[in-house]
């Protein structure tokens, strides 16, 4: 008998409806329900051949044991060493790696040095030339944490005064410094499995109940064109990043969808905000994934998703698992030309002095007062 567990926190319909679904769907050999822990210790297999992960981001005690049950085999969705490690810059370059358009975004030095640290730890980091960085990324613009999501210490921001106010407010959180989209229309993408995609019109200015109550402005053969041109956007971002259940927001100008926000390790799939419609998708993808990965699931063995930046070998040669400790199949060697050029005599670069410390922004004298996005 192999299981399929769910580990969840405060959701409510969405655990069930997968539980129960998988049940009525799956092998008799399967079955699924939610995960039960007890004593967790280290290179001990857990009792499920699957778990879909739905809160350990939140739960480092979870994450922890997510990672000893993917060690010892089991097909953890989505991959705990990947979400743990990406990161909303990351995401952003490895976007326009893909050919994905994404924001002009910045990174920006914690306002207040982290703890343990001091002047002389910022030896290599240049003064920041805000005024560059300004006519840049233009305003209106929005600064949100390089790391997290839930619309937590997100600021749109309309004046370089209204920068250094909301600035000022963000302690030792390193920023992401963005350009506001003037949308036309928006999407919030499902992608599950790596295969299967819902894309659905979205308004991230309504409250969250209504945000899914809207309808796509484009139409016609533009708007075919475009619902064409996203799902390959999400296919290719999400076999870049190794996400087997992710959402991708997109936001449309100029008849081109612009990635926004596409990395959630637990997205949104409650029905009373998704509603029923998209909800009932979610279920019947969810479990039919975990099913299969459930028969494809070889104990012992890396049962995690890996994205083609993370293992671009493993891409190329077209595997999909390997024994723990094997040594991964290495890509093939192009063929060397016939012919080639001596190479000439590289010149060593002349080496700039090293900058001596960092400076952050003077504070505001105004107490702050930044606006929260929409």
């Amino acid at each position: 008998m192999k299981k399929i567990g769910i580990l969840f926190g405060q959701e409510n319909t969405f655990p069930q409806a997968f539980i129960d679904r998988v049940n009525e769907k799956a092998p008799a050999d399967i079955r699924a329900e939610f995960v039960r822990i007890d004593q967790v210790e280290q290179h001990v297999a857990p009792d499920y051949a699957v778990i879909i992960d739905r809160i350990s981001q939140d739960v480092p005690f979870y994450r922890a044991y997510l990672k000893n049950a993917a060690l010892m085999g089991t097909a953890v969705i989505n991959n705990p060493f990947w979400w743990s490690a990406d990161e909303k810059f990351f995401n952003n370059a490895l976007a326009v790696r893909l050919g994905v358009p994404v924001p002009k975004t910045l990174l920006l030095p914690s306002k207040e040095r982290p703890t343990d640290t001091s002047e002389r730890s910022f030896r290599n980091l240049n003064m920041m030339d805000w005024d560059a960085a300004f006519a840049h990324i233009g305003f209106p613009a929005y600064m949100k944490p390089h790391s997290g999501g839930g619309w937590k210490s997100v600021y749109k921001v309309n004046s370089p005064d209204e920068f250094f106010r909301a600035y000022n407010e963000t302690g030792q959180l390193v920023m992401l410094f963005q350009e506001a989209v003037d949308f036309t229309d928006y999407f919030r993408c499902y992608c599950i499995g790596g295969t299967e995609v819902l894309i659905m019109p979205y308004e991230p200015r309504n409250e969250p109940h209504l945000r899914y109550a809207t309808e796509m402005k484009t139409t016609g053969e533009a708007g075919e064109k475009l619902l064409a041109t996203m799902k390959d956007y999400v296919l290719k971002l999400n076999a870049g990043l190794g996400y087997d259940f992710n959402t991708v927001e997109f936001a449309v100008r100029d008849g081109i969808p612009i990635a926004i926000d596409f990395g959630n390790p637990a997205p949104d799939a409650d029905i009373n905000s998704v509603g029923e419609k998209n909800f009932e998708w979610v279920v019947e993808a969810a479990a039919n994934m975990a099913i299969a990965r459930a028969i494809a699931q070889k104990p012992g063995e890396d049962n995690l998703t890996w994205g083609t930046f993370v293992h671009p070998h493993r891409a190329k040669a077209g595997v999909t698992h390997f024994t723990v400790g094997d040594t991964p199949p290495a890509p093939k060697k192009p063929a060397a030309p016939k012919a080639a050029a001596k190479p000439a005599a590289a010149k060593p670069a002349a080496q700039k002095a090293a900058a001596p410390k960092a400076a952050a922004p003077k504070a505001a004298a105004k107490k702050p007062a930044a606006k929260k996005a929409e």
